[in-house]
Protein backbone atom coordinates (compact mmCIF):
# COMPACT_ATOMS: atom_id res chain seq x y z
CA UNK A 1 0.00 0.00 0.00
CA UNK A 2 2.71 2.47 0.99
CA UNK A 3 4.70 2.14 -2.58
CA UNK A 4 1.14 2.43 -4.51
CA UNK A 5 0.58 5.87 -2.63
CA UNK A 6 3.88 6.85 -3.15
CA UNK A 7 3.54 5.85 -6.95
CA UNK A 8 0.29 8.71 -6.92
CA UNK A 9 2.03 10.93 -5.36
CA UNK A 10 5.02 10.74 -7.84
CA UNK A 11 2.63 10.01 -10.64
CA UNK A 12 3.77 13.21 -12.63
CA UNK A 13 7.63 12.58 -12.57
CA UNK A 14 7.10 8.92 -13.82
CA UNK A 15 5.20 10.68 -16.56
CA UNK A 16 8.03 12.65 -17.43
CA UNK A 17 10.42 9.31 -17.93
CA UNK A 18 7.24 7.83 -19.79
CA UNK A 19 6.83 10.66 -22.43
CA UNK A 20 10.29 10.75 -23.26
CA UNK A 21 10.41 6.92 -23.61
CA UNK A 22 7.69 7.15 -25.74
CA UNK A 23 8.97 10.43 -27.92
CA UNK A 24 12.23 8.26 -28.20
CA UNK A 25 10.47 5.32 -29.85
CA UNK A 26 7.92 7.51 -32.28
CA UNK A 27 9.28 10.83 -32.39
CA UNK A 28 7.30 11.37 -35.70
CA UNK A 29 3.74 11.69 -33.84
CA UNK A 30 4.45 14.28 -32.04
CA UNK A 31 7.14 16.20 -34.63
CA UNK A 32 6.16 19.78 -35.92
CA UNK A 33 3.87 18.99 -38.84
CA UNK A 34 3.21 15.60 -38.03
CA UNK A 35 -0.08 14.19 -36.47
CA UNK A 36 -0.77 15.75 -33.63
CA UNK A 37 0.28 19.32 -35.40
CA UNK A 38 1.96 20.91 -31.85
CA UNK A 39 2.66 23.98 -33.86
CA UNK A 40 -1.09 24.91 -33.08
CA UNK A 41 -1.93 21.97 -30.30
CA UNK A 42 1.03 22.92 -28.14
CA UNK A 43 1.83 26.91 -29.10
CA UNK A 44 -1.36 27.83 -28.63
CA UNK A 45 -3.75 25.80 -27.40
CA UNK A 46 -1.92 23.57 -24.79
CA UNK A 47 0.31 26.63 -23.07
CA UNK A 48 -3.51 28.96 -22.86
CA UNK A 49 -4.95 25.95 -21.09
CA UNK A 50 -2.42 25.86 -18.61
CA UNK A 51 -2.55 29.65 -17.87
CA UNK A 52 -6.32 29.47 -18.05
CA UNK A 53 -6.02 26.79 -15.37
CA UNK A 54 -3.85 28.79 -13.43
CA UNK A 55 -5.88 31.79 -13.90
CA UNK A 56 -8.63 29.91 -12.62
CA UNK A 57 -6.84 28.48 -9.52
CA UNK A 58 -4.78 31.40 -8.16
CA UNK A 59 -6.50 31.89 -4.90
CA UNK A 60 -5.61 35.74 -5.43
CA UNK A 61 -8.20 36.96 -2.59
CA UNK A 62 -6.14 35.48 -0.10
CA UNK A 63 -3.14 37.20 -0.94
CA UNK A 64 -4.42 40.52 1.31
CA UNK A 65 -3.53 39.11 4.28
CA UNK A 66 0.09 38.88 3.90
CA UNK A 67 0.48 41.65 1.62
CA UNK A 68 1.64 43.70 4.40
CA UNK A 69 5.18 41.80 5.02
CA UNK A 70 6.70 43.70 2.24
CA UNK A 71 10.20 43.10 3.39
CA UNK A 72 9.78 39.26 3.08
CA UNK A 73 8.39 39.30 -0.15
CA UNK A 74 11.06 42.22 -1.47
CA UNK A 75 13.74 39.57 -0.02
CA UNK A 76 11.89 36.11 -1.95
CA UNK A 77 11.76 37.74 -5.06
CA UNK A 78 15.15 39.69 -5.63
CA UNK A 79 16.71 36.86 -4.75
CA UNK A 80 14.45 34.36 -7.44
CA UNK A 81 14.41 36.53 -10.18
CA UNK A 82 17.95 39.07 -9.65
CA UNK A 83 20.42 37.17 -7.69
CA UNK A 84 19.69 33.10 -8.56
CA UNK A 85 19.73 34.32 -12.43
CA UNK A 86 23.13 36.37 -11.95
CA UNK A 87 24.62 34.44 -10.11
CA UNK A 88 24.15 31.28 -12.01
CA UNK A 89 25.97 33.17 -14.73
CA UNK A 90 28.90 34.18 -13.32
CA UNK A 91 28.96 30.00 -12.59
CA UNK A 92 28.62 29.17 -15.85
CA UNK A 93 31.33 31.19 -16.93
CA UNK A 94 33.69 29.33 -14.94
CA UNK A 95 31.89 25.78 -15.96
CA UNK A 96 32.17 27.22 -19.86
CA UNK A 97 35.75 26.00 -20.17
CA UNK A 98 34.92 22.39 -19.31
CA UNK A 99 33.39 19.78 -21.49
CA UNK A 100 29.76 19.89 -20.23
CA UNK A 101 27.17 20.39 -23.32
CA UNK A 102 26.86 23.76 -23.77
CA UNK A 103 23.26 23.33 -23.93
CA UNK A 104 22.73 21.91 -21.10
CA UNK A 105 24.39 24.45 -19.53
CA UNK A 106 22.36 27.40 -21.42
CA UNK A 107 19.71 24.79 -20.01
CA UNK A 108 21.18 25.71 -16.35
CA UNK A 109 20.95 29.46 -17.24
CA UNK A 110 17.18 28.95 -17.90
CA UNK A 111 16.44 27.51 -14.88
CA UNK A 112 17.72 30.76 -12.98
CA UNK A 113 15.44 32.94 -14.99
CA UNK A 114 12.36 30.80 -13.72
CA UNK A 115 9.54 32.17 -11.54
CA UNK A 116 8.34 30.47 -8.21
CA UNK A 117 6.59 27.50 -8.62
CA UNK A 118 2.58 28.21 -7.70
CA UNK A 119 2.27 24.61 -5.76
CA UNK A 120 5.39 22.74 -4.44
CA UNK A 121 6.79 25.63 -1.65
CA UNK A 122 3.38 26.37 -0.44
CA UNK A 123 2.93 22.72 -0.08
CA UNK A 124 6.61 21.65 1.65
CA UNK A 125 5.80 25.33 3.37
CA UNK A 126 2.59 24.05 4.83
CA UNK A 127 4.08 20.63 5.47
CA UNK A 128 6.35 22.16 7.74
CA UNK A 129 3.94 24.62 9.50
CA UNK A 130 5.74 27.81 8.44
CA UNK A 131 4.46 30.78 7.14
CA UNK A 132 2.03 29.50 4.89
CA UNK A 133 0.34 32.92 3.40
CA UNK A 134 2.92 34.43 2.60
CA UNK A 135 4.00 31.30 0.90
CA UNK A 136 0.82 31.62 -1.45
CA UNK A 137 1.52 34.95 -1.69
CA UNK A 138 5.61 34.96 -3.58
CA UNK A 139 4.25 31.52 -5.68
CA UNK A 140 1.56 33.65 -6.47
CA UNK A 141 3.14 37.16 -7.21
CA UNK A 142 5.74 35.57 -8.63
CA UNK A 143 4.37 33.98 -11.53
CA UNK A 144 2.49 37.33 -12.45
CA UNK A 145 5.96 38.93 -12.31
CA UNK A 146 7.41 35.88 -14.19
CA UNK A 147 5.49 36.36 -17.18
CA UNK A 148 6.94 39.65 -17.96
CA UNK A 149 10.30 38.94 -16.08
CA UNK A 150 11.60 35.40 -17.12
CA UNK A 151 11.53 36.35 -21.10
CA UNK A 152 12.98 39.14 -20.61
CA UNK A 153 15.60 37.61 -18.31
CA UNK A 154 16.20 34.72 -21.02
CA UNK A 155 16.51 37.25 -23.80
CA UNK A 156 19.44 38.90 -21.66
CA UNK A 157 21.26 36.22 -20.56
CA UNK A 158 20.41 33.71 -23.68
CA UNK A 159 19.11 35.40 -26.79
CA UNK A 160 16.67 34.79 -28.82
CA UNK A 161 16.65 32.48 -31.48
CA UNK A 162 17.58 34.06 -34.40
CA UNK A 163 14.33 32.80 -36.32
CA UNK A 164 11.98 34.87 -33.60
CA UNK A 165 11.46 38.49 -33.81
CA UNK A 166 11.63 40.16 -30.07
CA UNK A 167 7.84 41.79 -30.93
CA UNK A 168 6.00 38.10 -32.23
CA UNK A 169 7.76 36.68 -28.67
CA UNK A 170 6.32 39.07 -26.53
CA UNK A 171 3.02 39.53 -28.44
CA UNK A 172 2.46 35.47 -28.54
CA UNK A 173 3.19 35.68 -24.68
CA UNK A 174 0.71 37.85 -23.98
CA UNK A 175 -2.20 36.02 -26.38
CA UNK A 176 -1.51 32.72 -24.97
CA UNK A 177 -0.02 33.45 -21.52
CA UNK A 178 -1.93 36.96 -20.26
CA UNK A 179 -4.94 36.62 -21.72
CA UNK A 180 -5.83 33.33 -20.75
CA UNK A 181 -4.57 34.12 -17.25
CA UNK A 182 -7.04 37.65 -17.00
CA UNK A 183 -9.87 35.42 -18.64
CA UNK A 184 -9.32 32.50 -15.76
CA UNK A 185 -9.38 35.22 -13.23
CA UNK A 186 -12.47 36.76 -14.93
CA UNK A 187 -14.44 33.58 -14.73
CA UNK A 188 -13.08 32.28 -11.29
CA UNK A 189 -15.17 35.49 -9.75
CA UNK A 190 -18.38 34.52 -10.92
CA UNK A 191 -17.27 30.57 -10.20
CA UNK A 192 -15.85 30.50 -7.05
CA UNK A 193 -17.85 28.96 -4.48
CA UNK A 194 -18.73 25.82 -7.14
CA UNK A 195 -14.66 26.22 -7.25
CA UNK A 196 -14.74 26.17 -3.70
CA UNK A 197 -17.04 23.26 -3.35
CA UNK A 198 -15.98 20.78 -5.78
CA UNK A 199 -12.37 21.70 -5.43
CA UNK A 200 -10.84 20.83 -9.08
CA UNK A 201 -7.98 18.77 -9.63
CA UNK A 202 -6.11 22.31 -11.51
CA UNK A 203 -2.35 20.50 -10.22
CA UNK A 204 -3.73 17.54 -12.15
CA UNK A 205 -5.25 19.30 -15.22
CA UNK A 206 -1.85 21.40 -15.50
CA UNK A 207 0.36 18.34 -14.83
CA UNK A 208 -1.30 16.73 -18.45
CA UNK A 209 -1.00 19.66 -20.17
CA UNK A 210 2.44 19.92 -19.91
CA UNK A 211 3.23 15.93 -20.31
CA UNK A 212 1.95 16.62 -23.75
CA UNK A 213 4.59 19.89 -24.01
CA UNK A 214 7.36 17.65 -22.33
CA UNK A 215 6.49 15.13 -25.11
CA UNK A 216 6.34 16.90 -28.25
CA UNK A 217 9.59 19.24 -27.50
CA UNK A 218 11.45 15.62 -27.11
CA UNK A 219 9.57 14.50 -30.47
CA UNK A 220 11.15 17.26 -31.94
CA UNK A 221 14.29 16.34 -30.52
CA UNK A 222 14.81 12.29 -31.35
CA UNK A 223 13.29 13.26 -35.03
CA UNK A 224 16.74 15.57 -35.26
CA UNK A 225 19.56 13.04 -36.24
CA UNK A 226 22.24 16.58 -35.19
CA UNK A 227 21.40 15.46 -31.64
CA UNK A 228 23.77 14.24 -29.30
CA UNK A 229 23.59 13.63 -25.38
CA UNK A 230 26.44 12.64 -23.80
CA UNK A 231 25.64 10.74 -19.99
CA UNK A 232 29.02 11.68 -18.82
CA UNK A 233 27.48 15.84 -18.81
CA UNK A 234 23.88 14.54 -18.06
CA UNK A 235 25.28 13.17 -15.01
CA UNK A 236 27.49 16.35 -13.58
CA UNK A 237 24.50 18.89 -14.44
CA UNK A 238 22.28 16.28 -11.89
CA UNK A 239 25.04 16.72 -9.31
CA UNK A 240 25.45 20.93 -10.04
CA UNK A 241 21.37 21.10 -10.22
CA UNK A 242 21.62 19.49 -6.05
CA UNK A 243 24.36 21.37 -5.51
CA UNK A 244 23.15 24.55 -6.59
CA UNK A 245 19.44 23.61 -4.25
CA UNK A 246 21.31 23.01 -1.22
CA UNK A 247 23.77 26.06 -1.27
CA UNK A 248 21.04 28.38 -2.60
CA UNK A 249 18.70 26.33 0.90
CA UNK A 250 21.70 27.21 3.24
CA UNK A 251 22.43 30.66 2.08
CA UNK A 252 18.36 31.52 2.38
CA UNK A 253 18.37 30.20 5.57
CA UNK A 254 21.45 32.00 7.29
CA UNK A 255 20.12 35.37 5.72
CA UNK A 256 17.03 35.18 7.13
CA UNK A 257 18.31 33.85 10.62
CA UNK A 258 20.95 36.40 10.92
CA UNK A 259 20.74 37.61 14.27
CA UNK A 260 19.74 41.39 13.35
CA UNK A 261 16.78 40.04 10.79
CA UNK A 262 13.15 40.41 11.96
CA UNK A 263 11.89 36.86 10.27
CA UNK A 264 10.23 35.07 12.55
CA UNK A 265 10.99 31.23 12.19
CA UNK A 266 8.13 30.54 10.22
CA UNK A 267 8.96 33.10 7.89
CA UNK A 268 12.21 31.48 7.32
CA UNK A 269 10.63 28.55 6.42
CA UNK A 270 8.66 30.47 3.77
CA UNK A 271 11.81 31.99 2.10
CA UNK A 272 13.95 29.27 2.04
CA UNK A 273 11.47 26.98 0.16
CA UNK A 274 10.06 29.79 -2.12
CA UNK A 275 13.43 31.59 -3.14
CA UNK A 276 15.07 28.01 -4.50
CA UNK A 277 12.27 26.99 -5.86
CA UNK A 278 11.40 27.14 -9.51
CA UNK A 279 8.47 26.54 -11.41
CA UNK A 280 8.07 23.55 -14.14
CA UNK A 281 4.50 24.95 -14.70
CA UNK A 282 5.23 28.26 -16.05
CA UNK A 283 8.94 27.38 -17.22
CA UNK A 284 8.02 24.59 -20.05
CA UNK A 285 5.60 26.86 -22.20
CA UNK A 286 7.69 30.07 -21.48
CA UNK A 287 10.43 28.33 -23.12
CA UNK A 288 8.54 26.90 -26.18
CA UNK A 289 7.68 30.55 -26.80
CA UNK A 290 10.51 32.36 -26.32
CA UNK A 291 12.92 29.23 -28.21
CA UNK A 292 10.25 28.49 -30.90
CA UNK A 293 12.00 26.89 -33.41
CA UNK A 294 15.24 26.01 -32.07
CA UNK A 295 16.69 22.54 -32.59
CA UNK A 296 18.36 22.46 -29.48
CA UNK A 297 14.97 23.51 -26.86
CA UNK A 298 14.73 19.72 -25.47
CA UNK A 299 18.36 19.86 -24.87
CA UNK A 300 18.11 23.85 -22.73
CA UNK A 301 14.88 21.87 -21.01
CA UNK A 302 16.43 19.08 -19.86
CA UNK A 303 17.93 20.77 -16.28
CA UNK A 304 14.64 22.75 -15.82
CA UNK A 305 13.32 18.72 -16.36
CA UNK A 306 15.46 17.62 -13.52
CA UNK A 307 15.60 20.77 -11.25
CA UNK A 308 11.44 20.09 -10.60
CA UNK A 309 11.69 16.53 -9.13
CA UNK A 310 14.89 17.48 -7.34
CA UNK A 311 13.70 20.15 -5.53
CA UNK A 312 10.63 18.27 -4.50
CA UNK A 313 12.91 15.50 -3.65
CA UNK A 314 14.98 17.55 -0.94
CA UNK A 315 12.40 19.62 0.63
CA UNK A 316 10.42 15.93 1.56
CA UNK A 317 13.47 14.99 2.95
CA UNK A 318 13.94 17.84 4.40
CA UNK A 319 11.02 18.57 6.41
CA UNK A 320 11.50 16.71 9.42
CA UNK A 321 14.51 18.54 9.81
CA UNK A 322 13.32 22.36 9.44
CA UNK A 323 10.46 21.45 11.10
CA UNK A 324 12.21 20.58 14.98
CA UNK A 325 14.40 23.24 13.92
CA UNK A 326 11.48 25.99 13.48
CA UNK A 327 9.71 24.14 16.69
CA UNK A 328 12.91 24.50 18.83
CA UNK A 329 13.34 27.83 17.78
CA UNK A 330 10.01 28.73 18.58
CA UNK A 331 10.09 27.52 22.27
CA UNK A 332 13.13 29.43 22.48
CA UNK A 333 11.63 32.53 21.64
CA UNK A 334 8.81 32.13 23.87
CA UNK A 335 11.33 31.27 26.65
CA UNK A 336 13.25 34.99 26.26
CA UNK A 337 10.00 36.73 25.79
CA UNK A 338 8.60 35.79 29.09
CA UNK A 339 8.68 38.24 31.92
CA UNK A 340 10.54 36.86 34.75
CA UNK A 341 9.26 36.61 38.08
CA UNK A 342 9.60 38.85 40.84
CA UNK A 343 12.58 38.25 43.43
CA UNK A 344 10.81 37.95 46.90
CA UNK A 345 12.69 40.12 49.51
Amino acid sequence: MGLLERLRKEWFILGIVLVIAVARLEPGVGVKGGPLKPEITITYIAVSAIFFNSGLSLKTEELTSALMHVKLHLFVQIFTLVFFPTAIWVFLQLLSITPINEWLLKGLQTVGCMPPPVSSAVILTKAVGGNEAAAIFNSAFGSFLGIVITPLLLLLFLGSSSSVPFTSIFSQLFMTVVVPLIIGQIVRRYIKDWLERKKPPFGAISSCVLLMIIYTTFCDTFANPNIDLDKFSLIIIVFIIFSIQMSFMFLTFLFSTRNNSTFTPADTVAIVFCSTHKSLTLGIPMLKIVFAGYEYLSLISVPLLIYHPAQILLGSLLVPTIKSWMVSRQKAQKLTRQPKAPVKV
